[in-house]
């Protein structure tokens, strides 16, 4: 079973003394792996900081330092219009404690996940996260797939970059004895790989756009705040409307599309080409075998992991399915 970093109130004091004088923490709950808290300072200033340990046994290939991957995105991100929080605090040396750190400031605002909106509130929360996705995708990437080295899944194409993470997540399944349809899946990439050649600029996706990574004001319904950028890629930016809606099958959200296209997005310009909706199913395809495979490899216990897992391997069903209907001239 996964389990997080176990870290007590000096070592963290430690850790964070670049920082300021800690005056107490907060632990942060909500993460998968993750230990988080809340950090308060002796000067006033609040701060987040996020520890994972060494141990990466349990972490899928594309999740290899994904720390570096969050502290980079953020800089990355800093003047993009995006409001994530200004890294405070970084330290990869492990000479503390066998883990890696960020610090970033603390954001204002409260988590979507779970404030009780209306429908048409709803579709304002969605429409401000889709202008936020304009500005994200704007932003230039130097290269294809996932930045951290170590997880070596980067490449000079977006068709090069997809067919290691594919191959990764396949390798991945083999290793925690998962059985996926390896062979089918390889075959739709393979039919499918000219549609990958369209996407020749590699934007930021942030990939996890949920409710839990987004923070709002709760009286305007602006977004202004965006967390967890450790999963984050360069690539398609459809990929993001995946990332956005995990177990998602239908068409992508309409308020969703509107707000990203009133703030000069591309999303629904991309879906309408003649590749887009080809692209849109082989996300979702990948998406569809990483969280298949999360179970085993995570020790997910209990009926919800059942139904996490059948849920992810019928998404990846009909994602094969929809694309061996789709013509190959895409």
């Amino acid at each position: 079973m996964l389990t997080k970093f176990l870290v007590d109130e000096a070592q963290l004091a430690d850790l964070v003394a670049p920082v300021g004088r800690l005056s107490s923490a907060e632990p942060l709950s909500g993460g998968m792996f993750a230990t988080a808290f809340r950090l308060h300072f002796d000067d006033g200033r609040r701060a987040v900081a996020k520890i994972v340990g060494a141990d990466t046994s349990r972490f899928l290939t594309y999740e290899l330092g994904l720390l570096g991957t969050e502290a980079l995105t953020y800089r990355m991100l800093e003047r993009s219009g995006v409001p994530v929080p200004r890294v405070l605090h970084t330290d990869f040396t492990r000479e503390l404690l066998d883990a890696d750190l960020v610090v970033a400031e603390h954001l204002p605002g409260v988590p979507w996940l779970g404030r009780e909106l209306d429908e048409a509130q709803t579709a304002v929360v969605r429409r401000n996260l889709g202008a936020v996705m304009a500005s994200l995708h704007r932003v230039d990437a130097p290269s294809f797939g996932y930045p951290a080295a170590d997880a070596g899944l980067s490449a000079a194409t977006w068709r090069e970059a997809f067919v290691l993470m594919i191959e990764a997540v396949l390798a991945d399944a083999e290793r925690w004895q998962v059985v996926l349809p390896a062979e089918r899946v390889r075959a739709a990439v393979a039919a499918h790989a000219d549609a990958l050649d369209t996407v020749t600029r590699a934007a930021v996706v942030h990939t996890d756009l949920w409710e839990g990574n987004v923070f709002i004001d709760p009286d305007s319904l602006d977004v202004v705040g965006i967390i967890d950028t450790e999963r984050t890629l360069w690539g398609d930016p459809l990929h993001e409307l995946v990332g956005a809606d995990q177990f998602g099958t239908g068409e992508p959200n309409a308020d969703l599309l509107a707000g990203d296209a009133a703030a000069g997005g591309v999303l629904s310009r991309e879906l309408a080409t003649p590749t887009g909706p080809t692209r849109l199913q082989l996300s979702r395809l990948y998406f569809s075998l990483v969280l298949a495979v999360e179970p085993t490899m995570r020790g997910y216990e209990g009926e919800w992991a059942v139904g996490y897992e059948n849920g992810a391997r019928s998404n990846l069903a009909l994602a094969l399915d929809r694309l061996a209907s789709t013509s190959t001239a895409s």
